[in-house]
């Protein structure tokens, strides 16, 4: 006897439908139970009695007498135009030179895009670079890249320094 389709015989859905039919059952229920809720911060009550702390960091000031000394005449540093402003960088140059810094070759024009006048170094001038930003009024210090030369800072100008 040939068994009868249709008769007597279930079909259960297999494992996997099983599954994502109630991960849908359970994202319904949490949509549901969530509405109106918006995701915003929620207040947290204290016990009653009780204050906040607030801890701040003891302020430490530097000590003058073991700040060191940064003797300018002997870093080198070489000066850049990226401005198109004629004499930009041997104005400059001399300025940084008036203060003490050893200005070698390179009051010249720099090819290439720079975003703002900046103080380059090598990584063993960076607290020198800081220093030299800070005589000339330049806001950004950065490492220095290729071609830069690895013993001096590059100022690369792209206007007048206030």
């Amino acid at each position: 006897m040939a068994p009868q389709r249709g008769r007597g015989l279930a079909a259960f859905p297999s494992p996997v439908v099983m599954i994502s039919i109630l991960a849908v059952a359970m994202a319904a229920i949490a949509f549901v139970a969530t509405r109106g809720q918006g995701p915003g911060e929620r207040e947290v009550a204290l016990p009653t009695g009780t204050a906040p702390s607030v801890t701040t960091a003891p302020t430490i000031k530097p000590d003058p007498t073991k700040q060191p000394t940064l003797d300018r005449s002997k870093v080198l540093v070489e000066v850049y135009n990226n401005s198109g402003e004629q004499g930009l960088a041997a104005e400059v140059g001399d300025r940084a030179g008036g203060l003490g810094w050893q200005v070698v070759f390179g009051t010249d024009g720099w090819y290439g895009t720079v975003p703002a006048s900046t103080v380059y170094f090598p990584a063993r001038l960076r607290v020198q670079a800081r220093q030299l930003a800070l005589d000339l009024g330049i806001k950004r210090v950065l490492p220095a890249v290729d071609p830069m030369r690895g013993d001096r800072l590059t100022v690369i100008l792209t206007g007048p320094l206030g």
